[in-house]
């Protein structure tokens, strides 16, 4: 939307300024001041790539249907560019790197030794919370229901209240009742956490206080299951706490800690290659997670991840925005955060320049798509993840990612080209147009032929959306802006105009003279009139071709028609069209009603050759613009 507003800011210049300039100066050189201000008014019309709305609507509706046939629901069109452009891909660990299906490997007691009262308090834990019930738990409800008497369990207890868990407190409890009326809280939560709010331990029956090498061991035991990629909570329980109905996040303390639960969630096979691929997009990928930076090297070296540094959460904290700024650039890898910090990552990354792509499926990631240039979900994530997203996968996979970033960029190629092929075009008209109205006794076309010569170009330009690009232009991530818009128009534009000027004075000293049989000095007044639509006619003919044969020229830094070619349907679509305005002067009810003049058939052979030498100049323009430039388009 920023660039379009920037590009109109530039069309209403140019229209404001060569406008009056046109009128004033066949006003002044012609004395016929009605029709030059009617051809002033056509040709700011002419001006106005009034196709751009089309264009830009149908190359991002074009590119929806692509997406969708990939498995990619686009809910917001103009994300599919800002996709395109992307250069971060910031994600969580969970579900995009790894499988997303999470197993309860072990369930342990504090010896290591795995023991049903861990599995029946864990499941009473995680069955009766009714917040945010994850993977986590529903692989302890598994696990259960595989190996313990779950019906009895639910029959000898009854909930009585819960308290939810949190991204700060990183844990959640919940309290039931047994046969004995006894209150029981049990809490499971993050290994730092739990022990903050832990006093006691149980080992092989009794009751222990939780003194400083006991924590340790705890700790020692966490990181190296971690190290095995299991990602790792602590169990914890505490018997009659507070009153009923006063429960509260303040009764979570004095706990004692009962086991450990170890879960797995193994690499995607199609990570690594996902990865690389995205590498070669020139597309940086950070990951943002909540989990530990054990579990997270682990997984990230087994896809291919280059680990050198990483920040947790507490890291982040108190420190300068130019610290941040430089901790965010050094760093890809970012554990024990919360939604917050995440979104911070990202407002910081779009505050240095880049385009922040965030793909996320929980509630905690809904921060950080709000705060991303363009928010992925995927179709099995939480309503709030799902309604923030601008783009949905019907799957989990890096590897739909990556094809939709290669269509989000031929979206923008593709909108890039209409425009700066257009805008040349335009520039072209306009020193044609300036040259002509200040030397030619009679205006260089009329109104409705320059309208109608507008039409025919802009219907063709509707096949643009459905061009390619090159592969070079694909490999790295495109930013809207109009910085270069200048300098491509002072390029390409004058010279079309070198070649509309050549027309000029053969039509005017050679085929206008051979038609009417005299020069237009000696002219009549009937002479002169068909004179002047003999000329219209041939500059009508030649300026269409040329304007078709731009986007051909101008599409790809190649030779065209020999090492470039467009698609099939912008070739038939552009050539036909010229070939159509070619007829036209020649069937007479609309010659007639576009004032068409009668335009010898030889004047189609020097169209080829001053076709054919116009092509050959763009190409030498071409060579001498890429060498200050990367990209043409």
């Amino acid at each position: 939307d920023s660039g379009i507003k920037n590009i109109s800011k530039i069309l209403l210049t140019m229209t404001a300024v060569i406008a009056p300039l046109v009128f004033l100066i066949n006003g002044l050189t012609k004395g016929d001041w009605f029709n030059a201000l009617i051809f002033a008014i056509a040709t700011a019309v002419g001006l106005t790539p009034e196709m751009l709305p089309v264009i830009v609507t149908s190359n991002l509706v074009k590119g929806s249907v692509e997406m969708a046939k990939h498995e990619t629901i686009v809910k917001r069109m103009s994300s599919i560019q800002n996709f395109g452009s992307a250069d971060v891909l910031c994600t969580d660990k969970t579900g995009t790197l790894t499988q997303d299906k999470v197993v309860l490997e072990k369930h342990y007691d504090l010896n290591l030794e795995e023991k049903p009262k861990v599995l029946e308090l864990s499941f009473l834990n995680s069955y009766y919370q009714t917040g945010m019930k994850d993977l986590m738990d529903e692989a302890i409800i598994h696990a259960a229901n595989e190996e313990i008497d779950t019906a009895k369990i639910k029959q000898d207890y009854q909930k009585i209240d819960e308290i939810p868990f949190d991204f700060r407190r990183r844990r959640m409890s919940v309290v039931v009742k047994n046969k004995q009326n006894e209150h029981v809280l049990v809490t499971k939560g993050a290994a730092e956490e739990m022990l903050a709010c832990s006093n006691r331990v149980e080992i092989d029956g009794k009751i222990k206080p939780l003194d400083e090498a006991a924590r340790e061991e705890i700790l020692t035991k966490i990181d190296e299951m971690n190290r095995d990629g299991l990602r790792v909570v602590l169990l914890a329980y505490k018997k009659n706490p507070a009153p009923v109905g006063e429960f509260g996040v303040a009764d979570e303390k004095e706990l004692i800690l009962a086991g450990f639960l170890a879960f797995l969630d193994p690499p995607k096979d199609s990570a690594k290659e996902a990865l690389d691929t995205l590498k070669q997009d020139g597309i940086t990928v950070k990951i943002l997670t909540g989990d530990n930076e054990a579990v997270t090297r682990n997984v990230g070296t087994q896809v291919g991840l280059k680990i050198d540094r990483v920040y947790q959460g507490k890291d982040l904290e108190n420190k300068t925005d130019d610290e941040l700024k430089q901790m965010v650039q050094e760093c890809n890898v970012f554990v024990k955060l919360s939604p917050m910090q995440k979104a911070k990552i990202i407002k910081i990354l779009r505050e240095d320049g880049h385009t922040v792509a965030y793909m996320g499926d929980g509630i905690n990631d809904a921060p950080a798509m709000k705060a991303a240039d363009v928010s992925i979900s995927v179709d099995t994530a939480v309503d709030i993840a799902k309604e923030s997203a601008d783009i949905i996968l019907l799957h989990k996979d890096l590897r739909i990612l990556e094809r939709a970033v290669q269509i989000g960029r031929l979206v923008f190629g593709n909108t890039m080209k209409y425009i700066k092929i257009t805008l040349s075009s335009n520039f072209g008209n306009i020193l044609s147009i300036l040259v002509a109205s200040s030397f030619l006794p009679f205006l260089p076309m009329l109104p409705i032929q320059l309208l109608i010569l507008d039409l025919m170009y802009g219907t063709s330009c509707l096949s643009i959306p459905f061009d390619t690009m090159n592969q070079h232009y694909l490999s790295e991530p495109r930013k809207w802006s109009t910085k270069k818009l200048p300098k491509f128009m002072f390029y390409f534009g004058p010279t079309s105009s070198v070649f509309d000027i050549f027309t000029y004075v053969i039509l005017f000293f050679i085929v206008c003279p051979q038609v009417v049989g005299t020069s237009y000095a000696n002219a009549t007044a009937a002479q002169k009139l068909l004179f002047s639509l003999v000329f219209c006619t041939g500059w009508f003919i030649e300026s269409l071709w040329t304007q078709e044969m731009v986007i051909h020229a101008l599409r790809d830094p190649k030779l065209p028609f020999i090492k470039q070619h467009a698609s099939a349907i912008v070739s038939w679509s552009t050539i036909g069209m010229a070939v159509i305005g070619t007829v036209l002067p020649f069937i007479t009810p609309i010659a007639e009603a576009m004032k068409f003049g009668p335009i010898p058939v030889y004047f189609l052979a020097v169209v080829f050759i001053l076709l054919v030498l116009y092509i050959a100049l763009t190409t030498v323009v071409k060579k001498w613009y890429m060498k200050s430039e990367k990209y043409l388009i």
